[in-house]
């Protein structure tokens, strides 16, 4: 069943890389590796078991063609954070033509959440962003999204520069994790 919720966007950017205020981590000790061959079942993977419980839906019915469509972009990176060798959370980069990097999705696990951890995950995005690219960084985020996410963004120097308000269908209750199971 669908219901209409209020959805707010924030379009956030680092002003310049000078901005950026790097969080160390203040929670467990986490490994974070490049995923060089991502396949579509892991994105896949990583966008519900991350976003499924903040309505990370968009996607949830895309093909694995979709996917791996959009996987094998240039300029698309992903990044997995590992505790123990769990993962833990999760970056996706996506260099545009002009430079600009966006950290298209960025989250923690849910066993993850409220441990010290999204400060230095974030910083780990931001510090492989600026590499990247011109030195533009961007990201959004949303009222759907975690409680911290906005504040997280803003303490490393993000500003926004846009919101958007709009009203979105969307399930009564967010899919959790395993959406369908």
């Amino acid at each position: 069943m669908m219901r209409e919720r209020d959805v707010t966007i924030f379009y956030l950017e680092l002003p310049e890389p000078g901005a950026f205020r790097p969080a160390p981590n203040k929670g467990p000790e986490l490994m974070l590796m490049q995923a060089r061959h991502a396949t579509p079942e892991l994105h896949r993977f990583l966008y519900t078991a991350v976003g499924g419980d903040w309505f990370w839906v968009d996607r949830l019915p895309w093909t694995r063609r979709q996917w791996l469509d959009d996987i094998e972009r240039p300029g698309v990176e992903l990044w997995v954070a590992y505790l123990e060798g769990t993962p833990a959370g999760y970056y996706h980069l996506v260099r545009e033509a002009d430079g600009m990097v966006d950290i298209h999705y960025f989250g923690l696990m849910p066993f993850m959440t409220g441990r010290g951890c999204g400060g230095w995950l974030l910083s780990q995005a931001i510090e492989r962003a600026l590499a990247l690219g011109s030195g533009r960084v961007t990201v959004n985020t949303c009222t759907l999204d975690h409680e911290a996410a906005l504040a997280n963004y803003l303490a490393r120097g993000f500003v926004e520069v846009r919101r958007e308000c709009f009203s979105k269908a969307l399930p009564r209750h967010a899919p959790g994790p395993w959406p369908g199971a």
